[in-house]
């Protein structure tokens, strides 16, 4: 079966909202576990759905912003921790 130009096209701009929306997914999971793991995967992500030109363009930069603010909060939390995990409480 072979695949014309405009059907290459839709799936590529089909991948790329994926991509869009499984950064924001990530992104906002991220920002309560795993954020260590999780954001670094929203920033690329969100830059592969940008980088191919995707319809969803708002939400590949909310999860670009989310990705970064997952980075943001663990540093926060780790410094003031004084280690590379962070917990609440005592």
């Amino acid at each position: 079966m072979e695949f014309t130009a405009s059907a290459r096209a839709r799936t590529g701009t089909r991948d790329a909202d994926g991509m869009a929306v499984a950064s924001f997914v990530l992104g906002l999971v991220g920002l309560l576990v795993f954020n260590i793991f999780l954001g670094p995967i929203a920033v690329v992500l969100a830059s592969m759905a940008l980088w191919r030109g995707t319809e969803r363009r708002g939400r590949a930069m909310l999860g670009l912003g989310l990705g970064v603010a997952d980075l943001v909060v663990l540093a926060v939390l780790a410094s003031a921790d004084h280690t590379v995990s962070w917990t609440f409480g005592g």
